[in-house]
């Protein structure tokens, strides 16, 4: 990154600026001016993104984590009743703009939960949102079609898929049928076995390849590229050194031209490098990754703790601008 100098470029349509880019590839990198760049490479890394789920990604937009679940690794069985949950959704949604309602725990070691249990512990929560006068994007975090499709049916207004449609076969023809938008995580095998020892080639490199090929089967099933966006799958199949690896190439992944979602909150690499055990004392550590990603332009930032984030977002938003935001 660096300030505004002749020849630089705003990263992805945001206040960032950069005036060189590392070419990567699988024999190594170089380091190239954006003036030798190919056009279409400038437009993808630095036009701005257009709106996503009736959001603008001209700034970053905070997704709020609730979970209605018993075993979710940081609050499970906190909002698993539907009026706590609903009250929970109400209190974050004066500081995030989505509410992302899951009811199947995919931390590490997780077994896979009905679809009736999933349904049920959902779309209740959705509905009684809606019904209860929310009218910002609701998200149903889930990789099970039926579940999609339920929620959809009952407010929900985007599918996020950790699996990026590869769990069930069904779930990219529910997404382009209802025309909603989707988010599509990079993970690898399941939530019981996805740390057993992941390996890599190249961390970057395969999650970007991954991706980009989810995204192609995407659009082949009939959903709009416009109404797809990414997410490298932060602790998802990853060690500590491949998530951080990610991070600090998080800027390879603007090179698709979509909206980039950072979901970071809380997880255990932050604990491990923070000297902090408990999940729920994770706040500073995931507050200083929501800020390295919003630096390198994710457009979203998916949170558990959604007010402390606001803030630290206002704050590191006016120290760029010199402005109140």
């Amino acid at each position: 990154m660096t300030e505004r100098v002749p020849g630089a470029l705003p990263l992805a349509g945001g206040g960032q600026w950069f005036a060189q880019v590392e070419v990567l590839t699988r024999q190594g990198g170089r380091v190239v001016a954006v003036s030798e760049l190919p056009g279409e490479v400038r437009d993808r890394l630095s036009g701005p993104r257009g709106d996503f789920g009736g959001l603008g990604m001209d700034r970053v937009r905070l997704m709020g984590i609730l979970n209605v679940t018993p075993d979710s690794f940081s609050d499970g069985g906190l909002f698993l009743r539907p009026e706590a949950a609903v009250m929970q959704a109400r209190v974050m949604s004066g500081a995030a703009e989505i509410i992302d309602v899951g009811g199947e725990s995919t931390r590490p070691g997780a077994v896979e939960v009905s679809v009736a249990d999933e349904v049920a512990r959902t779309v209740p929560v959705i509905a009684a949102l809606r019904e209860g006068g929310l009218e910002g994007p609701i998200s149903i975090d889930t990789r099970k079609a039926a579940v999609a499709e339920a929620a959809l049916a009952a407010g929900a207004s985007w599918v996020n898929d950790v699996t990026a449609l590869r769990f069930d076969p069904a779930m990219a023809g529910v997404v382009a049928r209802s025309g909603a938008p989707v988010v599509l995580m990079h993970s690898v095998a399941d939530p019981q076995t996805m740390q057993d020892d992941p390996r890599y080639d190249d961390v970057l490199l395969d999650v970007y390849d991954a991706l980009a090929e989810r995204v192609a089967v995407a659009e082949a099933a009939g959903i709009a590229r416009e109404k797809i966006a990414i997410d490298p799958g932060i602790g998802f199949g990853k060690t500590l050194a491949h998530n951080l690896t990610l991070l600090r190439g998080l800027t390879l992944f603007h090179d698709l031209g979509l909206p980039v979602l950072l979901g970071a909150s809380r997880k255990r690499f932050i604990g491990t490098i923070g000297a902090e055990a408990e999940a729920a004392k994770r706040v500073p550590g995931s507050l200083a990754v929501a800020l390295w990603g919003a630096a390198q332009g994710a457009q979203m930032i998916r949170v558990h703790d959604v007010a402390e984030t606001r803030q630290a977002l206002r704050l590191w938003q006016a120290a760029q601008t010199g402005d109140n935001p």
